[in-house]
Parts: C-alpha cells; sequence; structure tokens
C-alpha cells in the first residue's frame, strides 16, 4: 500500500513539474514541423537550419533544485515499495533537510508563503508513527498527543491548519486575526540573523481579516463533523476528547486588533463572537511590539477591564455540553517584577484559562549586538529569547502558584529547551523560529528528545515534570 501511495505522489509531481516546465519537448516539435513547412516554398536547407528549438532558461540554482527534488522523488518512489507507511513518512521527514536549505537563499517573507502554501496543499511529510505514550496529557478537557504546538504568526489566516497539524505538532495556533482586512506594515519587514538562530520581524498583524478565517475555519469544521458522524467509533460522554474541532490535533485561535482602532475591547469581542465556535482555546493577543499602544492594555486596569469585556462576549453565546473555548492572554517578556505581578493578581482573580509566555522581545541581547540587523526595529525571536522568556516563565509560575496553566514560547529549538520550558512552569511549548529554520524534520526529533529528557530524569509523564525547578 506504502509503495503505490508513494509512486502515485511521485508520479503527480513530476508531472506537475514537467507542465511548469512549459513541455519544451513540445515546443521543439512544433518548431521542427514549422521549418519543414517553410522549406517547401523556399530554399529548404537555409530555412530549416535556421530554426532551433528554444528551451527554457532556468538558473544554476534552479536546475539544482530542481534535479535534488526529482532525485528525492525517484529515489523515495523505489524505497517506498519496500517500506510502510510510518517508515517512509520518517524518510519524508529527513528529505526535507535536503530541500529546506534552499529557502534560506529566498526572501523570508517569500519563503514563509512557499511554506505556507506548501502546507496548506499537502506538500509535506505526514506524521504516521503514534507520539510516545509519556508526551500525552489532558488540558482544559483535550487530550494532546503531545505538548509540543506552532505558535501564532506562521499560518495567520488558517490556510493550512489540516497541513500542520499531519506534521505532528501537538497543537497549531493560528492568527493573529484581526476584524477588518489589513496589510500590516511596510515591506522588508523580516529579516534573519542566521548565525543567532533569530529572526526580528514588524509584520504589525498583516491579516485577511475574520471573515476570510472564519470562512476557512468553518470548512475545515464541518469537514471534521462529517468525519465524526460517518464514523462507525463510539466513546463515551465522559471521556476525554481526542484531537480538537479542526482535526487529530488541537486548534488555538489568536485574536488582535486593527491599528486604526480606537476601541480595543470591541476588536477582541468581534473576534470571538465569529471565531471563538471553530477554537479549542482563544488568545488575546496584546503583547505584539508591532502595534502602537498595543502592549499597554497589559496594565492592571486595563487588562482587568478588557479580559471582563471578552469572557463577558464568549459567555453569553450559545454553547453545547462541552461548554465554551478556553480563553488565555498572551503577554511580553520585557514585563517589569511588578507588571507580572500585576497580571497575576488579574489572571487569578478572573479565574483566566491560561497564559502565553512569551511574545517576542524589543531587547537586544549582547551576543547579537554585532550583527547589523540587531539594529532593525520590531520584534527579536528565536535563540537569543530563550534565556528571558524562560525566566519570565518561571516567575508567573510562581506568582499564579502552579493553578493556570501556561504555554512556554520562545526560543525553543530542541527537545532539551522544551523540557527546560516544563520544568519552569509551561503545560505546553510553543515553537516558530525554530520551525522556520529547520522545517519539518525538526518536529519529530524535538519530540524524540523530549521523551528522553523526561525518562532520563526518571519523570513518567509530563505533569510530573511541569515546574519542577520551581519547588
Amino acid at each position: 500500500m506504502a509503495g503505490r501511495i508513494g509512486f502515485r505522489y511521485m508520479k503527480e509531481c513530476l508531472t506537475q513539474k514537467l507542465k511548469s516546465m512549459g513541455s519544451p519537448v513540445a515546443k521543439s516539435r512544433h518548431l521542427s514541423s514549422a521549418a519543414s513547412s517553410g522549406s517547401s516554398s523556399s530554399s529548404s536547407s537555409s530555412a530549416a537550419a535556421a530554426v532551433k528549438p528554444k528551451f527554457p532558461h532556468s538558473s544554476r540554482k534552479g536546475r539544482l533544485l530542481t534535479g535534488a527534488t526529482i532525485g528525492l522523488l525517484i529515489g523515495g518512489g523505489a524505497y517506498a515499495s519496500t517500506v510502510d507507511e510510518a517508515t517512509f513518512g520518517g524518510w519524508l521527514f529527513n528529505a526535507t533537510k535536503v530541500v529546506n536549505p534552499f529557502f534560506a537563499l529566498l526572501d523570508p517573507e517569500v519563503a514563509h508563503r512557499l511554506a505556507v502554501t506548501a502546507a496548506s496543499r499537502g506538500w509535506v511529510p505526514r506524521e504516521r508513527k503514534p507520539d510516545p505514550q509519556i508526551l500525552g496529557l489532558e488540558v482544559w478537557g483535550r487530550r494532546f498527543s503531545n505538548p509540543i504546538g506552532l505558535s501564532a504568526g506562521f499560518d495567520k489566516n488558517a490556510e493550512a491548519v489540516e497541513g500542520l497539524l499531519a506534521l505532528g505538532f501537538g497543537f497549531v495556533e493560528v492568527g493573529s486575526v484581526t476584524p477588518i482586512p489589513q496589510e500590516g506594515n511596510p515591506k522588508p519587514r523580516i529579516f534573519r540573523l542566521r548565525e543567532e538562530g533569530a529572526l526580528i520581524n514588524r509584520c504589525g498583524f498583516n491579516s485577511e481579516g475574520i471573515v476570510a478565517v472564519a470562512k476557512r475555519l468553518g470548512a475545515q469544521h464541518g469537514k471534521r463533523k462529517l468525519a465524526e458522524t460517518s464514523s462507525t467509533s463510539t466513546s463515551s460522554n465522559d471521556e476525554v476528547k481526542q484531537g480538537g474541532k479542526a482535526g487529530p490535533g488541537i486548534l488555538g485561535v489568536n485574536i488582535g486588533k486593527n491599528k486604526s482602532s480606537e476601541d480595543a475591547a470591541a476588536d477582541y469581542v468581534q473576534g470571538v463572537h465569529t471565531l471563538s465556535q471553530y477554537a479549542d482555546y482563544l488568545v488575546i493577543n496584546i503583547s505584539s511590539p508591532n502595534t502602537p499602544g498595543l502592549r499597554q492594555l497589559q496594565g492592571r486596569k486595563q487588562l482587568k477591564d478588557l479580559v471582563k469585556k471578552v469572557q463577558a462576549a464568549r459567555d453569553e453565546m450559545q454553547w453545547a455540553e462541552e461548554g465554551p473555548p478556553p480563553l488565555l492572554v498572551k503577554i511580553a517578556p520585557d514585563l517589569s517584577k511588578q507588571d507580572l505581578e500585576d497580571i497575576a493578581a488579574v489572571a487569578l482573580a478572573l479565574r483566566l484559562d491560561g497564559l502565553i509566555i512569551s511574545n517576542t522581545t524589543i531587547s537586544r541581547p549582547e551576543e547579537i549586538q554585532s550583527n547589523p540587523v540587531s539594529k532593525e526595529s520590531g520584534g527579536l525571536s528565536g535563540k537569543p529569547l530563550f534565556g528571558l522568556s524562560t525566566n519570565i516563565l518561571k516567575d508567573m509560575y510562581i506568582l499564579t502558584k502552579g493553578r493556570i496553566p501556561l504555554i512556554g514560547c520562545g526560543g525553543v529549538s530542541s527537545g532539551e529547551d522544551a523540557y527546560k520550558k516544563i520544568r519552569a512552569g509551561a503545560t505546553l511549548v510553543q515553537l516558530y523560529t525554530a520551525f522556520a529554520y529547520g522545517g519539518p524534520a525538526l518536529i519529530p526529533r524535538i519530540k524524540a528528545e523530549l521523551a528522553q529528557c523526561l525518562e532520563r530524569d526518571g519523570f513518567k509523564s509530563i505533569y510530573e515534570a511541569i515546574g519542577a525547578d520551581c519547588r
């Protein structure tokens, strides 16, 4: 079965590749025919000699990429005929290591656009192996097969949810989504610090808007419901639900405000009314450094007023037995001790369902200051953010007394990094920048390394490791 699937996939890819090349063979035949016709009415030998088939020009990089891709497809097809689907899937993940470096030759935003398109069309590997049992956990009444998620910012408009979940993420967060479509800040607005494993972005909530995103999520939700209805399997009502509203993994929806909006609360309320029915959890993003005035909403009074309005908007809607989606707030790493205490107090008082720690930083750690790109304005993500965001995570876990699920985000690029986040108080972990650099092959590696870390230190589950460094 795997062999047939593999060969069918290779055949389709090769066919598409030949079509995209403009069928040079056909062009050659056409030109030859034209030459023969012309020779019957004039000097045939000279006319025929003057006409030459024109093959499409391609750069050296293009030829290398084409050759590498075709080689991988042919080799993969042969390999697929001898192995099971899980093993073949593992080979495809490893094969992406060959193609991924070519993305580094492209403009960062162009590379990002291509990656989203590939995932949306299913041109990415699918994880066939079950996750290690030690990685499974339950949060908010949902069963996560593993705690590794993709943070908001990658799939801003919910175009590739199914493809990204198929890569093996335990959950995927889309957005930030704004009520009205907006282009964001002028380009260029994404900058690589390759040696430091970091990015600086000042995108500014570029979004197609809640209507476009709601249509996509609605279609995915309907597809999921149809599959559940046609399924012959049954489960008891008191059983923890496997997967979420978009497929086998959990879907988070991150909501933002429009740059021109004068009423932030109204923007978030509108997002909740339109998108919450499709979300397994909701996120209020008040910490992006690229929207003027947004971070001011992290103040104690402002945050309290905002959360109350958003909670009321969510709770006034009609919900089935499973109830409304959990509500989380995403905070910045650039906060004072007093700011953290105020946020923790509001979270506990209003029984917030969770916090995401953290967004990008406007600071520039010493280790990147020698790089000229570090002078660009915007939020810094990636490895240089790890220490700062993890310290804030640990502080918040202590301030909230471990009563609120925390999602650790910032600088995660290995299973050991994810493990450190969990020991610092994270229930779940998100990444983005490392995925942009490492590609699909990073996901199974991080999960395997995390399982090894847990077993190495004698933990039998994720639960036992949460906050271990805070006890």
